[in-house]
């Protein structure tokens, strides 16, 4: 999605991240049931397919990636190399503790439900045979969500709760053991060039941040860097 003025993919990442915090701290799990409705009549509600696309597209259209294979309508083939969806965005989405799991299928049938609306307000036709949200093009998506994202939006934190599992996903790969991601070359960590760790699994900088010590270790510390 195309960075707001002023603001940076740095910026958006820790806006995303406090929301994300937010609705942990907040009742949106039954909030949403209620506001989305029965998702019986929904076709991007009823199945998981259309559910996973759904929220494959939702995540793509925050940091697109190239097309998997031909005849990915999920992902819109935006933009070159990896995106969110092939970071895991939909896993960390499912991540036990990720805590949003039980509000996907409203959030996916909601984002249907916007879709639909979107299309008929702009005269867009819809491919039948695809989820609402996913049948819109690129540019429609991108539009349709900075209107989800915008602060004087009804319930606009929980789309930025969401917004977080692609940037966590793609930046972090929070559902993964850090260590074991880079190892096997986690498309986000890759194209951010994170650096692999030891062979003990862990990250030492031989080189100081300023290129000179600032500090010497208390004495009595211990070697897990603790004080005693």
């Amino acid at each position: 999605m195309p960075e707001p003025i002023g603001v940076s993919r740095r910026r958006l990442l820790q806006l995303a991240t406090a929301a994300f915090v937010s609705w942990q701290a907040a009742p949106w799990t039954d909030r949403l049931a209620a506001y989305a409705g029965d998702l019986a009549g929904n076709p991007g509600g009823t199945t998981s397919d259309a559910m996973t696309t759904t929220l494959e597209a939702f995540a793509d259209t925050l940091i697109p990636g190239a097309k998997r294979y031909d005849g990915d309508h999920a992902v819109a083939g935006a933009a070159r190399g990896p995106g969110a969806v092939h970071a895991g965005a939909v896993d960390l989405m499912w991540f036990p503790e990720a805590a949003i799991g039980p509000a996907l299928p409203s959030l996916a049938g909601y984002l249907s439900t916007r879709a639909s609306a979107y299309a008929i307000q702009h005269a867009l036709p819809l491919d039948p045979t695809l989820p609402p949200f996913v049948g819109l093009s690129f540019d429609d998506r991108t539009r349709l969500l900075l209107e989800l994202l915008d602060p004087n939006a009804q319930d606009y934190l929980v789309w930025w709760a969401l917004a977080a599992m692609p940037f966590l996903a793609f930046h972090t790969a929070g559902h993964l053991h850090t260590a074991d991601a880079v190892r096997r070359g986690h498309p986000g960590l890759r194209w951010i060039g994170f650096p692999r760790p030891d062979g003990d699994g862990l990250w030492r900088f031989p080189h100081f941040s300023y290129r000179r010590r600032l500090a010497h270790s208390h004495p009595h510390t211990t070697r897990n860097g603790n004080p005693r």
